[in-house]
């Protein structure tokens, strides 16, 4: 999706971005921040950012960090990573209890405005290598922020060796006005498993920009979920590569659009291998005059034989308003495969609604009803019991 070239600006956010990146911003130099001229930012502008000079952010307080905690639906137990402003809050951690090795696998992901900010800034963040054969449990990574006109850069790397498996619970919050620019490289080995379950629920003023890089190996599984629910502007930016016979991939999420709020969801879901498979469904609400973005894009190489390819992007508008820009692509070389992509947009049904409200329901509560029934099989898509009952109370606070 993001890769082609962007052309460079002189902004005061470009600016302060490469005198704090020093040696590492000749790269974001020259591709700089998009434009809507730039079709995998059509409709995404990043102007609200562009006339800021962002700095980087001080430690996170502790009273903040409490705050933040104590408002976020968390498992109750298990192996926790903490984050604050992009530093390792160590007295909140519980590592994973498994012998972990450093991982030096980096995507280059040239030409991709969000990789290339946070290769220029980033931070050091989660570096795990799971063992062969190790089931590493659940992993529950919390990112905060706070602050204002500041930003953060966190790089995340996860290997999993031949048959190891974990569960990535991943957090975002904050408060204040700033950007996340989290950046993950991940490698699932052959027969290994990663289940990536992302809640994104950051500052109404903040932005979200993050970017995932996944390289799947034969008969390996990376099955992700996202609800993007906060933010003024947010956006998950996947990339995924199959590229050994028989992997899989899952890139399936639910954006809670409202206000005057954009949330983007984009997907590139590359089979470079035969027998691949990949499923991809994402729902949007969209209230007030909240804007929803999903571009997806399925690339099947001319050796990707036998590729079993779904994709479906459904919107639901609950105001006149409101607006989805959905761009679901495919891109097919090889002539034995099984693709399919789709887009729905529609409101409330008003006879489903007026049956409701005939039987005693109020207003509010059967739109919610509706809504909830909209989204139910997106949401069952998450295997995990406990965490899409997380998610569930997420979207109901």
């Amino acid at each position: 999706m993001s890769v082609q070239p962007i052309v460079a600006q002189d902004t005061p956010a470009l600016e302060a971005f490469i005198q704090r990146a020093s040696g590492r911003g000749a790269a974001l130099a020259e591709i700089g921040l998009p434009t809507r001229r730039v079709e995998a930012w059509r409709y995404t502008p990043l102007r609200a950012i562009a006339d800021t000079a962002w700095t980087q952010a001080a430690p996170l307080a502790s009273e903040s960090v409490s705050a933040l905690l104590n408002g976020l639906p968390l498992p109750e137990s298990g192996a926790r990573m903490v984050y604050g402003n992009g530093r390792f809050l160590e007295g909140l951690s519980v590592p994973l209890d498994i012998a972990q090795q450093a991982s030096d696998h980096v995507s280059p992901l040239k030409g991709v405005f969000c990789a290339t900010l946070n290769m220029a800034l980033g931070e050091k963040g989660l570096d795990l290598h799971i063992p062969a054969g190790t089931d590493a449990g659940l992993l529950t990574l919390i990112s905060l922020s706070s602050g204002d006109t500041v930003s953060t850069h966190l790089q995340h790397r996860i290997v999993l060796e031949e048959g190891a498996s974990l569960t990535l619970y991943d957090v975002n919050a904050g408060e204040g006005r700033y950007i996340a620019n989290p950046r993950f490289d991940i490698v699932v080995g052959k027969g290994a498993t990663l289940r990536h379950i992302k809640l994104q629920r950051e500052s109404l003023s903040g932005t979200h920009l993050t970017i995932v890089s996944a390289d799947v190996s034969e008969k390996g599984e990376y099955d992700s979920f996202t609800l993007n629910q906060g933010g003024s502007l947010a956006r998950h930016e996947a990339v995924v590569t199959l590229n050994a016979p028989h992997a899989m991939v899952h890139v399936n999420g639910v954006q809670i659009v409202d206000g005057q709020r954009l949330n983007d969801l984009t997907s590139m879901i590359h089979h470079a291998a035969p027998d691949g498979s990949s499923r991809q469904t994402v729902k949007t609400v969209l209230s007030d005059a909240g804007q929803g973005v999903f571009q997806g894009k399925i690339l099947v190489d001319r050796v990707a034989q036998k590729t079993d390819g779904y994709q479906m992007n459904q919107a639901l508008l609950l105001s006149e308003k409101a607006q989805i820009n959905s761009k679901p692509e495919l891109e097919i070389y090889a002539d034995d495969v099984k693709c399919s992509h789709g887009a729905t947009v529609g409101a409330l049904d008003d006879e489903q609604l007026f049956y409701l409200r005939s039987r005693g329901v109020p207003e509010a509560q059967a739109r919610d009803i509706l809504v909830r029934a909209f989204l139910i099989d997106a949401l069952d898509l998450v295997a995990d019991e406990a965490l899409r009952d997380l998610l569930v109370r997420s979207m109901a606070s």
